[in-house]
């Protein structure tokens, strides 16, 4: 069944994890700075970075968008450069995006969500962007805000978020994602201490229910297909997690599969120096229509 564990190809001696990466493995990572950093606004989260292979393009274009529990105290930006840098190695161009955490003022609902769509809706002015080859990739919370994006065209009209025409997003690959807000909202208080309110904000009368619009799995079905990569010893979003988003999805009627990565923790989903890379790299290309 689509929804459960797959094996991989490049699931070889080579992509075993024997030394899983731990939190500060993480915050340690980065990598050569972006050709451009892009403001959308005025506050200091809200930017862009810009990784642009040798070239005039148009090129595929992976998003990025970071995790660290949708608070500023695990990093975020600067470690997904590890990735951007593996990738416009291989010809692909990284939105990398920042945005206003839960904990940054203005940030938090709707302001962290408007800034996601500000900032993938941007991209539409790259030149050097081939946007009929984008795939949404984020890591943990940023797992959760890829879905998201990727699904915006599902969001009602009276949402703050609300755009007429986002931008087309057909695959999204979740790393360790974090996004049924409601069914894992126990899991992420106990991994990442945080409450509903903080990332969906408060019922109102004319919002009765907070996950109608911060929600991807409210969202379903979004007519796109829905990578859930988790580490086998990830515990911060177990692969339970991602196999349970993957079964709610393929119900709904969208393609979502699962594949979990042998060894693996939370953090080598995103570090290109992993053995994971292997895997998470490969799934990435397979999304833009490369080859292996």
């Amino acid at each position: 069944m689509p929804q459960q564990a797959s094996k991989p190809q490049l699931s070889t001696a080579a992509a075993v994890v024997t030394t899983p990466m731990n939190l500060q493995d993480y915050l340690a990572l980065d990598g050569a700075p972006p050709a451009r950093r892009i403001a959308y606004g005025s506050a200091p989260s809200q930017f862009v970075e810009l990784f642009k292979p040798e070239g005039e393009g148009p090129f595929p274009v992976v998003l990025l968008i970071h995790g660290g529990c949708w608070t500023v105290d695990f990093g975020g930006i600067v470690q997904m450069r590890s990735m951007a840098n593996a990738l416009i190695a291989q010809g692909i161009a990284v939105w990398n995006v920042e945005y206003r955490r839960y904990d940054e003022e203005g940030g938090g609902y709707p302001g962290m969500y408007q800034d996601v769509a500000t900032a993938v809706d941007l991209l539409k002015q790259e030149a050097c962007a081939d946007l009929s080859r984008v795939v949404a990739v984020g890591h943990s919370a940023g797992g959760h805000l890829a879905q998201w994006a990727a699904s915006r065209h599902k969001l009602p009209s009276w949402s703050p978020a609300y755009t007429a025409a986002p931008l087309a997003i057909p695959a999204v690959i979740s790393l360790g994602g974090l996004a049924d807000l409601r069914n894992e909202a126990e899991l992420i208080k106990r991994t990442c201490e945080r409450d509903t309110v903080q990332l969906a904000g408060l019922p109102t009368p004319e919002r009765p229910d907070v996950f109608a619009d911060t929600s991807p799995a409210e969202m379903l079905p979004a007519a796109i297909r829905t990578l859930l990569i988790h580490g086998e010893h990830d515990d911060i979003s177990p692969p339970q997690t991602g196999e349970n988003y993957a079964r709610r999805a393929v119900a709904a009627g969208d393609a979502a599969e699962l594949i979990v990565l042998p060894g693996a923790s939370h953090y080598d989903e995103v570090a290109a120096s992993s053995p994971a890379w292997r895997i998470v790299g490969a799934e990435i290309r397979k999304a833009l229509g490369l080859e292996g």
